[in-house]
């Protein structure tokens, strides 16, 4: 699953994604990172002031990785600015 994100929405609608495609509740991911069930909540409708550490936890119990890379220069399309 190759996405770019740009947006919170985006973010929390793949770990939404990855998390239903194993089968695990909110409360369930939350438990593993010890985090409350209303955090993972906020991440996945994309909700401000999550912590970065935070989403990395989330992001490793998932076994997803985090990639940053430079945008296109191209720039012909408007997702290629935001």
């Amino acid at each position: 699953m190759d996405q770019i994100v740009r947006l919170p929405n985006q973010l929390g609608a793949l770990i939404r994604s990855a998390r239903l495609g194993r089968n695990m509740t909110q409360q369930q991911l939350a438990s593993l990172i010890g985090k409350q069930q209303k955090t993972i909540s906020a991440i996945e409708n994309g909700n401000d002031g999550t912590k970065l550490d935070t989403l990395l936890q989330v992001i490793a119990v998932l076994d997803l990785d985090l990639q940053i890379i430079s945008r296109r220069k191209d720039g012909k399309d408007i997702a290629d600015v935001f």
